[in-house]
């Protein structure tokens, strides 16, 4: 006498391709904003930085920036 059971323990019930391929597209989904958070993240760092740069810039810079004027005036 054969088990009820036993085909469906070994063998593997077949998938529909449209889970399969939503499956893909979420994870394709979920990388892709992983990898936006991550740029926005070191974006803003990278804007912080340089805002900060240039305020120490502007703040050491004009009194050479006024001769570097005054002399391209004369020439």
């Amino acid at each position: 006498m054969k088990n009820a059971t036993t085909g469906h323990l070994f063998k593997s019930e077949k998938k529909n391709p449209a889970d399969l391929a939503d499956q893909a597209t979420l994870a394709a989904r979920a990388i892709n904003e992983k990898e936006a958070a991550a740029r926005g993240k070191k974006t803003e760092r990278l804007k912080q930085l340089r805002l900060e740069k240039e305020a120490a810039d502007e703040q050491n810079a004009p009194a050479e920036s006024a001769k570097k004027r005054k002399l391209a005036k004369r020439k």
